[in-house]
């Protein structure tokens, strides 16, 4: 799938995965930290990589930590069938799903998909709840609930594909209005994000080292806001710290916070390649068709 609103470019068109020596590597490196507690599965669709995303479950799971696979459910076209994709994770303990369903995903914010995914996984036992991001054009209300299990309503973030497909249908702001980064708390990260090239990220395409390159530990524990050169002035202004430090060319409103620093980072990455990465991330390989 190409979904409107992905900020990674999920698409058939991506590249890079996983391989298990690059994952318990760094499932070791989580482990060494003593600070992790939740490993989340994510894509992209991780449910492609079936065999891997198992593997990987089970191994968290060995080593004490808490798992969350987030999948969009492609594979629960049947119910039954559902079931069987999903048995091999309800033998393991502390492992629960996050289901995408909204109008991203389908043409109505409950997809048969989900809805079969969501009555798989609690015949199974598993904890399951629903995400459903909002849309700037619906008009039907998100439901509370698909097949008893909770839907969280998300904000939208006008970043990555939502940037450039979804900007121009929301209500904007001024610029000037975004001087803090609402989303991550960049001086002290409670989550980071690896992708399979090995950057870490403290929000999807800010790089703050590569795992390839230096232990994933020995990154969390060095990381220091004011060392990085996007990450220092996202901290001490927001995006609006961004344009006005490099004198950036901007637009005079918004969509949200995320539309102004990705729309900053994108004329930025020449200048900052290790840190504004991948390519991927910014939709070059994807829209490129490479």
């Amino acid at each position: 799938m190409e979904c409107d609103h992905c900020f990674v470019w999920g698409s058939p068109n991506a590249r890079g995965t996983f391989t298990l020596m690059q994952i318990r590597s760094l499932l070791r490196g989580a482990e060494d930290l003593g600070t992790v507690k939740y490993i989340s599965l994510e894509g992209g669709e991780p449910f492609l990589y079936y065999p891997i995303m198992t593997q990987t479950a089970e191994d968290a799971v060995s080593m004490g930590f808490r798992v969350e696979i987030l999948s969009n459910c492609y594979w629960a076209t049947d119910l039954k069938d559902a079931e069987e994709w999903l048995r091999p994770f309800a033998r393991l303990s502390n492992v629960e799903l996050s289901l995408s369903s909204d109008l991203y995903h389908g043409e109505s914010w409950e997809t048969d998909e989900t809805r079969n995914a969501v009555e798989a996984a609690k015949t199974l036992g598993m904890k399951v709840e629903v995400n459903a991001v909002k849309h700037p054009m619906a008009t039907a209300p998100c439901p509370d609930s698909v097949r008893e299990a909770r839907v969280s309503s998300i904000e939208l973030m006008y970043k990555g594909r939502a940037a450039i497909k979804l900007a121009d249908k929301a209500l904007k702001k001024k610029w000037t209005a975004f001087a803090e980064c609402p989303y991550e708390k960049l001086a002290a990260p409670e989550r980071v994000h690896v992708d399979p090239f090995g950057h870490v990220h403290v929000c999807q395409g800010i790089s703050i080292g590569n795992a390839n390159q230096r232990p994933f530990a020995r990154i969390i524990r060095e990381y220091n806001p004011d060392e990085n050169p996007i990450v220092k002035l996202l901290h001490q202004g927001g995006p609006v710290a961004l344009v006005e430090h490099f004198g950036l060319g901007h637009d005079e409103h918004y969509a949200d916070a995320c539309h102004l620093c990705y729309s900053a980072r994108c004329m930025l990455r020449t200048m900052f390649p290790d840190t504004l990465a991948p390519d991927q991330m910014y939709g070059e390989a994807i829209q490129h068709g490479t």
